[in-house]
This record gives C-alpha cells, structure tokens and sequence, in this order.
C-alpha cells in the first residue's frame, strides 16, 4: 500500500481488487445490454447466479473467522484462538474463585496512544508497538526500553511480520500503566514471553500479557476420549478421533458427539474439524470455521445450473418446434 494521508491506496491489485473491477464489469454489463425477455431467461438466471457467487466470496471472506481449539482429555473449553490476530489481555487474579479479564483487542494497541479500560481502575499508555519482534537478554551497559518486569533485562528489536502459515509474529508493546495521572512503570508485553508481567494497583493484582484473540461460546467442549490411530507395522496415520461432550445451559442440552477426519461436527453456526493433535496424544486440536455466508455458493452454483438448463431447453424446444 501507498501511504497518502490517512488513506492507504493499493499499488498492486490483488484478490479482492481484481474482484471489484470483475463485479463491477459483470453489473454495468448485466444492467445496461440485457433486457427480461423470456428468450433471454437463461442467460439472465445465469448471470445473476455469477454476480450472486462474487458477492458471496467477497462476504465469506469478510465475515469469516478461522481459529483453533485445542483440549486436553478431561478438560474443558469454551472458546477458539485465533491464529492471525491477537489480544492484549489485563486478568485481575485477586478474586479467589474466578478472574477478571479486559480484553482489548490489537487495533485499539497497534499504535501510540492511551487507552482507557472502562473495567480498570487505571490506564494503559502503547509507547511503542512491534508488528513483529526479535528477543534477546540485553548486554551490559544497554539503556533498557522498559522500567519495569521482565523486559528491563530484554533487548527487543523490531524485525519484518511473517506471512506464512507456518510462521507467527511476536507481537510486542512497550505499555505504561497509570495511575490518576501518576506513572507506575513501563512494562514489555509481549507474545513471545514465557509469562505475563503483573503490576499491583489499589492493593489488587493485575497480570499483562499479549495472546491470539479468544472467541468465546454460549457452550463448552469437553474432551472424552481421543484416538490416534495407525495402520499395522507402518507410521502412517489411519485415523484421528475426537469423543467430546456438548453442554449447552442455555438450551438445556448435554450430548456427545464424535469427530474425526473429514466428518466435523456442525453446531450453532460453527464447524468443528479434526485438524491436529499434541502432548503424546494427549490434546486434540480442532479447527474451527465460522462462516455466515456458507450457503452463497451453493445458490449461487445453483442458479446458474438452473440458467444454464433454461437456456439450453428452451434452444432445444424452439429447435424441435422449428422442425415440425
């Protein structure tokens, strides 16, 4: 992208604005040059089945939410972690039966700027924020960037984000905590720490730390039993399975459910695939799809299967009228 203002204007045209010029030329063509004729149905029927598939890949790929699951045998787990986004995450642990997060996701801390927590009794100050970043124990005599945790004892250099699916960045940031416009510190957060940092505000315990962005669920998955099976004498896997147990409060339900490779399961909007496993067999790893526009392409295929038919029958019908 080129910078101009507050506009960043794409000096390449890639997937979504090559589509733009294709829907646009498909609209302006199916507006202008067809008219509703019954000889022209089919190909009316087919183009708007082809408009109908652009707009549904542009939505899926807007809407869309990719994230992975993973549970241990006889845990529990009520949410999926983003693989591409992450969350700046501020737990009160001082409660004795249960913690209090503030989450905030990574457009509110991607740049400088203060942030006020409605849930916290202080403010968090980004003094620096690193797409990506490369960790090290800082060598004698270096000025470090933060006062206080952790990172006084960390050198921490930015490095250019990664792409591929392998490969993740180490998001970082350089935070400030305030306090009624006192200053307590300033910590490094990053992904790439063992641990979170913690601060002690009003006799309270805060921990810090920077993790994929949770989606949580109105239901929880309980992991049963897990199989990794194989075929005899080889290392070659022949099965992954998952038993999990559904409990859903809110509708009352409690159910299992097996999952396993190229059967997911299908539940409140979401699908549920058997995509890894670690820990000696001991967690498995969903992949799960969040998709509200799933359905596009089937209509869409549809309509233009439909048009297609329409367009050939009726060529076929004036042919064998034209005959007789």
């Amino acid at each position: 992208y080129v910078p101009i203002g507050d506009w960043k204007i794409p000096y390449f045209p890639a997937g979504l604005s090559v589509g733009a010029l294709w829907m646009a030329n498909l609209v302006a063509a199916f507006i202008t040059r067809f008219r509703l004729k019954l000889d022209d149905l089919g190909i009316f029927v087919t183009h708007a089945g082809l408009i109908f598939l652009l707009l549904g890949q542009f939505l899926t790929q807007s809407l869309s939410r990719e994230a992975q699951m993973p549970i241990e045998i006889g845990h529990s787990s009520n949410y999926a972690q983003s693989s591409l986004k992450t969350e700046l995450a501020v737990v009160k642990t001082s409660q004795p039966d249960y913690d209090e997060v503030t989450s905030i996701p990574e457009s509110y801390f991607n740049h400088a700027g203060e942030i006020h927590p409605s849930h916290l009794p202080f403010s968090l100050v980004i003094r620096r924020y690193f797409r990506n970043a490369q960790l090290g124990m800082a060598t004698p005599g270096t000025k470090p960037l933060a006062t206080r945790g952790i990172g006084m004892q960390i050198d921490i250099q930015e490095i250019p984000p990664v792409s591929s699916d392998d490969e993740m960045n180490n998001v970082s940031a350089l935070v400030e905590v305030r306090e009624g416009g006192e200053s307590k510190g300033i910590w490094l957060i990053s992904s790439g720490l063992g641990a979170p940092q913690s601060v002690n505000i009003q006799g309270a315990d805060y921990q810090m730390h920077i993790r994929p962005k949770r989606n949580y669920f109105p239901f929880t998955l309980t992991l049963k039993e897990f199989h990794h099976d194989i075929y005899p004498g080889t290392d070659i896997p022949r099965n992954f399975s998952s038993l999990v147990q559904i409990s859903n409060p809110d509708k009352n339900e409690s159910r299992t459910a097996l999952i396993y490779m190229n059967h997911p399961l299908r539940y409140e909007g979401r699908t549920f695939y058997q995509a890894s496993f670690g820990e000696g067999d001991r967690v498995s790893v969903f992949q799960v799809m969040e998709n509200p526009a799933s359905l596009t392409p089937y209509l869409s295929c549809s309509l233009v299967a439909a048009g297609l038919l329409i367009q050939f029958l009726s060529h076929l019908f004036l042919f064998v009228r034209r005959r007789s």
